[in-house]
């Protein structure tokens, strides 16, 4: 690619990118600076500094963004119920947007030529990582060696035997063939024999949550203050985002909550086997959920769901920074406005229980739902109007001769 003499690579120290770095030196005779996202990966993030440096990386920049990843990123998803298919609470697809924005801050302080990642043509990476640069720098040239014809590392075991000529460690053994990618919200394993969507995950591949049925006999709970959606505490001691988020991790864990094994659709089309441990995080969805449903308004609550799977998916492909996207966003902001109280959440063997809910200004009124003397709350001699009402077009339609399930 003429004129590009620096590029600026999105790097994990894993087996892709670190190939990657030492494949951009031989084909493009280029400075390659490694850039390394801290989003909660732990101590991955030193050895992949050392790594980048040892592979003949330039320069190599490590940005702190965990505080950022969950207070814009992961908190924002919650804060929309935004769930994939169900289940996937995304923790690799809504950090990317943030990983590229970024890249794209060390692009400029770097004068650099050029932006590359190692995401493969198959997979949703790409996507998520190329709509961002694209939003953030349009006119930003992209280099992605999978997408590459001279690129011949076609496998996992061409790319272990390209680190091995070039000595590089890699973390992809035979004894563990599978990736990971690791961060505060999760950690995701996907290829090798989890591509058999039949292979049930190896016990000793989980590393954030024990087996559920080793968790403690004893169920643990936990209360989470929410203030206008966004958590505050845990156990009524306020926390940063990342220290709140981590918190939950480890007690999560401990009590094997939060493995998700799931076949998905990816934007790109095909159906794709990913094993997940989000321990902080499907506690964080129960609790917000609980308060959520004493202090939303019905109507308020069901068009923030409907709006849910969309946004879901917007972060799924990769359009986090999309004008639809903003439209959403602001419509949950709106929506949590009252959304203040506390959830009381009961971990016991893989599963998360909402075991009490509280608010300042709950809707919730127990003069009016309860079943003993309600002292003239409701009346309920104005429900028989009010079902009349709701079947007027049901009797017209049954009079007039039509079958009423047609």
């Amino acid at each position: 690619m003429a004129g590009v003499k620096k590029i600026v690579l999105a790097y994990s120290g894993g087996l892709d990118t670190s190939v990657i770095l030492k494949w951009l030196q031989e084909m493009y005779k280029a400075d390659i600076v490694a850039y390394i996202a801290d989003i909660g990966q732990g101590e991955e993030t030193a050895p992949a500094i050392e790594k980048a440096k040892k592979t003949g990386a330039c320069a190599v920049h490590c940005l702190d963004l965990r505080e950022e990843f969950v207070r814009d990123y992961v908190f924002p998803a919650m804060r929309a119920n935004a769930i994939y298919e169900g289940s996937y609470l995304m923790g690799t697809s809504i950090a990317r947007p943030l990983i590229a924005k970024a890249q794209i801050d060390v692009l400029r302080s770097e004068k650099a030529d050029a932006v590359a990642h190692g995401a493969t043509g198959k997979g949703n990476d790409q996507v998520r990582f190329e709509l961002t640069y694209y939003a953030l720098e349009p006119n930003v040239t992209i280099i992605a060696p999978w997408r590459d014809p001279k690129w011949d590392l076609t496998s996992r075991t061409k790319m272990i035997d390209y680190a091995t000529k070039h000595g590089i460690d890699v973390p992809v053994t035979a004894a563990k063939p599978y990736s990971m990618d690791a961060n505060l919200l999760h950690i995701s394993y996907e290829g090798g024999i989890l591509e058999d969507p039949w292979n049930e995950p190896p016990s000793d591949m989980f590393r954030r949550t024990v087996d559920p049925a080793k968790a403690p006999d004893a169920p643990a709970y936990v209360e989470i203050d929410f203030e206008q959606g966004i958590p505050v505490a845990v156990d009524g001691k306020r926390l940063s985002p990342a220290a709140l988020l981590e918190a939950l991790n480890t007690l999560g864990g401990a009590h094997g909550i939060g493995r998700v094994d799931l076949v998905e659709n990816r934007f790109v089309g095909m159906k794709s086997r990913g094993v997940y441990e989000t321990p902080g995080g499907t506690i964080l969805y129960a609790a917000h959920r609980a308060v959520e449903s004493i202090t939303m308004d019905r109507e308020v609550m069901m068009e923030r769901d409907r709006m849910s799977p969309k946004i879901a998916q917007l972060m799924y492909n990769g359009f986090w920074f999309s004008p639809e996207m903003a439209l959403m966003k602001a419509f949950v902001d709106k929506s949590q406005e009252d959304v203040t109280g506390t959830a009381r959440i009961k971990l016991f063997k893989g599963n998360c229980i909402v075991a009490g809910r509280k608010a300042p200004k709950s809707l919730y009124d127990m003069k009016i739902s309860t079943f003993e003397e309600d002292e003239g709350a409701y009346a309920q001699g104005d429900a028989g109007a009010f079902i009349r009402l709701n079947a007027l077009r049901l009797r017209v339609r049954k009079n007039a001769g039509l079958d009423p399930a047609n």
